[in-house]
Protein backbone atom coordinates (compact mmCIF):
# COMPACT_ATOMS: atom_id res chain seq x y z
CA UNK A 1 0.00 0.00 0.00
CA UNK A 2 1.25 3.40 -0.96
CA UNK A 3 1.57 6.17 1.88
CA UNK A 4 -0.14 8.75 0.58
CA UNK A 5 0.43 11.15 3.39
CA UNK A 6 2.77 14.11 1.74
CA UNK A 7 1.19 13.05 -2.04
CA UNK A 8 0.13 15.83 -4.09
CA UNK A 9 -3.23 14.81 -5.86
CA UNK A 10 -0.98 15.25 -9.56
CA UNK A 11 0.90 12.23 -7.79
CA UNK A 12 -2.33 10.34 -5.98
CA UNK A 13 -3.46 10.35 -9.54
CA UNK A 14 -0.53 9.38 -11.34
CA UNK A 15 -0.44 6.19 -9.02
CA UNK A 16 -4.14 5.53 -9.20
CA UNK A 17 -5.33 2.86 -11.68
CA UNK A 18 -9.25 2.61 -11.19
CA UNK A 19 -12.14 3.74 -9.11
CA UNK A 20 -11.08 1.49 -6.57
CA UNK A 21 -8.00 2.65 -5.80
CA UNK A 22 -8.89 5.97 -5.89
CA UNK A 23 -11.58 5.14 -3.00
CA UNK A 24 -8.74 3.03 -1.27
CA UNK A 25 -6.34 6.32 -1.28
CA UNK A 26 -9.56 8.67 -0.43
CA UNK A 27 -10.38 6.03 2.70
CA UNK A 28 -6.77 6.52 3.22
CA UNK A 29 -6.68 10.63 3.54
CA UNK A 30 -10.01 10.34 5.56
CA UNK A 31 -8.03 8.54 8.43
CA UNK A 32 -5.12 10.09 8.45
CA UNK A 33 -7.17 13.73 8.58
CA UNK A 34 -9.53 11.86 11.27
CA UNK A 35 -6.63 10.86 13.74
CA UNK A 36 -4.83 14.61 12.81
CA UNK A 37 -8.11 15.97 14.18
CA UNK A 38 -8.21 14.07 17.08
CA UNK A 39 -4.70 14.42 18.20
CA UNK A 40 -5.32 18.31 17.89
CA UNK A 41 -8.31 18.22 19.93
CA UNK A 42 -5.97 16.32 22.52
CA UNK A 43 -3.68 18.66 22.04
CA UNK A 44 -6.05 21.60 23.45
CA UNK A 45 -7.46 19.24 25.89
CA UNK A 46 -4.24 19.07 27.69
CA UNK A 47 -3.31 22.61 27.08
CA UNK A 48 -0.18 21.58 25.12
CA UNK A 49 1.55 20.41 21.97
CA UNK A 50 2.50 16.61 21.88
CA UNK A 51 6.58 16.01 22.97
CA UNK A 52 6.84 20.09 24.28
CA UNK A 53 8.57 20.10 27.74
CA UNK A 54 5.69 22.65 28.73
CA UNK A 55 3.52 19.11 29.22
CA UNK A 56 6.38 17.39 31.69
CA UNK A 57 4.60 17.28 35.18
CA UNK A 58 1.28 18.84 34.58
CA UNK A 59 -1.09 16.35 36.03
CA UNK A 60 -2.36 14.81 32.76
CA UNK A 61 -0.51 13.66 30.23
CA UNK A 62 -0.83 11.24 26.45
CA UNK A 63 -1.71 7.79 27.18
CA UNK A 64 -1.61 6.22 24.13
CA UNK A 65 -4.10 4.96 22.06
CA UNK A 66 -7.46 3.20 21.68
CA UNK A 67 -8.27 1.35 18.55
CA UNK A 68 -11.76 1.87 16.91
CA UNK A 69 -13.83 0.87 14.04
CA UNK A 70 -16.26 3.77 12.56
CA UNK A 71 -18.65 3.68 9.34
CA UNK A 72 -18.10 6.04 7.04
CA UNK A 73 -19.05 6.81 3.47
CA UNK A 74 -16.02 5.12 2.23
CA UNK A 75 -16.70 1.84 4.28
CA UNK A 76 -15.19 0.81 7.81
CA UNK A 77 -12.15 1.76 8.84
CA UNK A 78 -9.88 1.20 12.01
CA UNK A 79 -8.38 4.56 13.33
CA UNK A 80 -6.63 5.03 16.69
CA UNK A 81 -8.11 7.10 19.14
CA UNK A 82 -5.95 9.35 21.61
CA UNK A 83 -6.12 9.19 25.17
CA UNK A 84 -5.00 11.09 28.24
CA UNK A 85 -3.96 9.87 31.59
CA UNK A 86 -6.63 11.08 33.75
CA UNK A 87 -9.64 9.74 31.25
CA UNK A 88 -11.21 12.35 30.68
CA UNK A 89 -10.72 13.43 27.21
CA UNK A 90 -13.73 12.97 25.17
CA UNK A 91 -13.38 13.50 21.28
CA UNK A 92 -15.57 16.25 19.78
CA UNK A 93 -15.46 15.31 16.19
Amino acid sequence: MLNYENMTIKELANNCRSIEEIHSALKEIFKDTLEQALESELDNHLGYDKNNPSGNNSGNSRNGYNKKTISTRFGEIETKIPRDRNGDFEPHI
